[in-house]
């Protein structure tokens, strides 16, 4: 059985980021298209849905990840611009209806993906290490 390149696979966002992720300050941004015919950048639009494009960063807060980069771009496919639900900065989001793409990377010749959500919301609550027990036996 062969794929599709493109074939696009329906994740949880606990599954991609267990920890939760926070957003980084500024960067949601529309998403560009290069064309090497004429050199000019034009809107990204979807190669599925035909809709827009935009692209954030987000730092990964999974502590598995050490001293490894945490920065993930997660493209947000959605007609009008994403607003971070509540303004602060560095703030704990979610995406909703998150997909991956694994795709092989020319340059390092390794398997690599690319994320994709059609929204973001505030996080109904993160599972945080429980508190330290107190074993005095007072």
């Amino acid at each position: 059985m062969a794929l599709p390149g493109g074939m696009r696979f329906a994740v949880r966002f606990e599954d991609v980021f267990p920890a939760g992720c926070v957003l980084v300050p500024g960067s949601i941004a529309q998403a560009e298209d290069y064309d090497d015919r004429t050199g000019k950048r034009s809107p990204a639009k979807d190669k599925v849905t035909q809709g827009r494009v935009w692209t954030c960063r987000v730092m990964d807060m999974d502590p598995e990840l050490g001293s490894r980069s945490r920065e993930v771009a997660v493209k947000i496919l959605a007609d009008v611009q994403p607003v971070p639900p509540t303004g602060e900065m560095f703030e704990r989001i979610e995406f909703t209806d998150m997909t991956v793409t694994p795709y092989l990377n020319d340059k390092t010749k390794r398997l690599a993906y690319s994320l994709r959500a059609t929204g973001m919301v505030k996080p109904n609550g993160f599972k945080t290490a429980p508190a330290p027990s107190s074993k005095d036996g007072a």
